[in-house]
């Protein structure tokens, strides 16, 4: 919501200042459309260039993130403490055989059925399931730090993967005034093939070409630029559940207690994501 209300100020500080300041917004109105042609052409060509069907999918999810907010709120990180610690409790308490049905079919546990935003991360639900089978099928032999490491490497490819969306759009903002540059110099172009007409017809063509650096610099540090900055600040929330997840498994393999084992993975949340302690072990207790 914040990103829209952003965009909706920029655009009336910028055109209503000009405005304000005695700026015909005629001329400016009527080079737009056909500077933003070529610049929003040439921009959506590098980025098909640039990019394969599966990173321009994901590129596209990502937009609609920038106005959405990250994937998951203050209750679905307590939410993914508590799955955790429950399945870790249960590996202790009845040991593999028990834990195996929840994690080799989570779509059919009772227990992921509890969290059903949870079990609709895909990749979140993978880390949890995959990491213990390995344990189950293992009996209980891995050493902690290998199976930190394991999650670790999950993590690390998961979290290159979702970034990348995120590169792409900065590398769009920096190319962005590169591209208006070009559209002003087509400007320029078309307006030497007319340099014998009166002045009052170059000066109207002068000023369409500079609409397009106009247009590529308000876009890059204006618009684009800013939106791949609160991409990045969204993806780095939704990277918190995972590292909750990760270190109640790695707590609860040490064999720490469990009011410690919660309070590892409650403390390494952000303040926006991050419940009281004890409105964490309340919630762990009635669940």
């Amino acid at each position: 919501m914040y990103a829209a209300i952003g965009v909706v100020v920029l655009i009336v500080m910028v055109f209503g200042g000009f405005a304000l300041t005695g700026g015909a917004l005629g001329p400016v109105m009527h080079a737009i459309p056909h500077e933003m042609l070529i610049i929003g052409g040439a921009a959506v060509g590098a980025i098909i260039t640039g990019n394969s069907m599966h990173e321009l999918k994901a590129l596209g999810g990502c937009l609609a993130k920038i106005f959405k907010g990250p994937q998951h709120n203050k209750q679905d990180h307590i939410d993914a403490i508590i799955l955790t610690t429950r399945l870790m409790k249960l590996l202790r308490t009845e040991g593999p055989v028990a834990l195996e049905s929840h994690v080799m079919e989570p779509e059919s546990s009772t227990i992921f059925a509890e969290f059903p935003r949870l079990l609709a991360n895909k990749p979140l639900t993978a880390l949890i399931c995959d990491t213990l089978t390995l344990i189950v099928v293992s009996s209980g032999t891995l050493e902690v730090h290998a199976v930190e490491e394991v999650m670790d490497n999950a993590m690390k490819t998961h979290f290159h993967e979702i970034y990348e969306p995120q590169h792409s759009l900065q590398n769009l903002a920096d190319a962005l005034p590169a591209l208006g540059i070009v559209a002003a110099v087509l400007g320029v172009v078309k307006t030497m093939g007319s340099i014998d007409e009166p002045p009052s017809v170059l000066g109207g063509m002068i000023g369409s070409a500079l609409v397009g650096t106009f247009l590529g610099v308000l876009l890059a540090y204006g618009i684009v630029s800013p939106m791949a900055g609160r991409l990045k600040q969204i993806l780095q929330h939704d990277e918190q559940i995972f590292h909750a997840v990760k270190q109640v498994v790695i707590a609860s393999l040490h064999g720490w207690p469990q009011p410690l084992v919660v309070e590892s993975a409650r403390s390494g949340l952000g303040h926006s994501f991050r419940p009281g302690l004890s409105e964490m072990l309340d919630a762990l207790r009635s669940r």
